[in-house]
């Protein structure tokens, strides 16, 4: 489906745009377009990969005339470029509103200018029933793809969303630091034992939105069924593969943390639809005559619940065990 295509992936030198080099260039790509703010990471990846079919542009999705520059004469455009750390975004709340909110619709509105076939929004479990002000963003981010994609004719671009839990030992996720509190024989420090995340890796996410790639119409977002952990559970398993005697401190919830995250809200659980590994909600594609807002409901809302991290697949420590053993960071830091 990429062959002889260039795809642009903004806040592509993220884990997101590293794990899409791997996998995009063993296959006939013609171009992939890596666009970021973050010159040092660029020239890691250049040095990296050296491949001459990275392309590299310094630019910010702030800003729309270095968008239009990198985005012309491409075909496809998944949107990753993110603030994505709760505590920064809880202390600077509107530059995650300039990055996340307004920086997607400029990346949603360049690619509409650019006649880019495709656009795939990347967002986080974080934007189900928000609580911080990252999850806010998101959630904002969201319903911009999906306002934005009712107003598309048919046979322009398509825009979709994805939405996925914790990525596996993804940058400033609690993996790496567990591992380096028990490297530097540190305490482990969990917030709460009984806190529970969905559990993903990088080739899932990867998959995930190659999948609403495939079956993506205007303003669809799905998500993987995923399997989640304790946070207590994760902590052991990472001290027994690391052989590791160190202690445990509790800490406490920090501020904007949930006890667990939600892939799916009850309300968007009535409408969403079911194709195996993956749900997908469609659009809202009401407008706005209020009458079918006070007039149209659905009863079924009692029946369902949302899909979350308490009520998904739980992991053993066994399979836990497995997945965190065939993670490359793993591998990396156990040698």
């Amino acid at each position: 489906m990429f062959t002889g295509k260039t795809l642009l992936i903004t806040g592509g030198t993220g884990s997101f745009g590293n794990a899409a080099l791997d996998q995009f260039l063993i296959t006939d790509i013609k171009e992939i377009r890596i666009f970021s703010r973050d010159e040092k990471k660029q020239d890691e990846m250049r040095h990296k990969y050296q491949n001459d079919r990275i392309k590299f542009y310094i630019g910010d999705v702030r800003d729309i005339e270095s968008l239009q520059s990198a985005m012309r004469g491409a075909d496809y455009v998944f949107s990753a470029a993110a603030l994505k750390q709760v505590p920064s975004c809880e202390f600077y709340p509107l530059e995650a509103v300039k990055t996340n909110v307004f920086g997607t619709a400029n990346t949603i509105d360049v690619a509409i200018q650019n006649k880019i076939k495709r656009v795939i929004v990347l967002s986080t479990d974080k934007a189900v029933y928000p609580i911080n002000a990252m999850g806010m963003s998101k959630a904002m981010m969201e319903k911009v793809m999906i306002a934005k994609s009712r107003n598309l004719s048919p046979g322009t671009t398509i825009l979709c969303g994805t939405r996925y839990g914790n990525v596996m030992a993804s940058r400033g996720s609690v993996i790496p630091l567990f591992i380096d509190q028990i490297i530097q024989k540190k305490p482990i420090t969990i917030t709460n034992p009984r806190m529970t995340r969905f559990m993903m890796s990088l080739e899932n996410a990867i998959n995930l939105v190659l999948f609403a790639f495939s079956n993506g119409e205007q303003g669809d977002i799905f998500v993987q069924k995923s399997p989640a952990t304790t946070i207590e559970d994760l902590a052991e398993v990472l001290m027994e593969i690391f052989n590791s005697k160190t202690k445990v401190k509790i800490i406490g919830t920090r501020h904007g943390e949930k006890l667990y995250e939600a892939l799916l809200s009850k309300e968007e659980a009535v409408r969403a639809i079911d194709m195996g590994n993956y749900y997908k909600i469609p659009a809202d594609s009401r407008d706005l005559n209020y009458a079918q807002y006070f007039e149209t409901g659905n009863e079924k809302i009692e029946l369902v619940e949302e899909y979350n991290s308490h009520n998904t697949y739980r992991l053993s420590k066994e399979e836990l065990k497995i997945i965190l053993l065939d993670l490359p960071y793993v591998k990396e830091k156990l040698s």
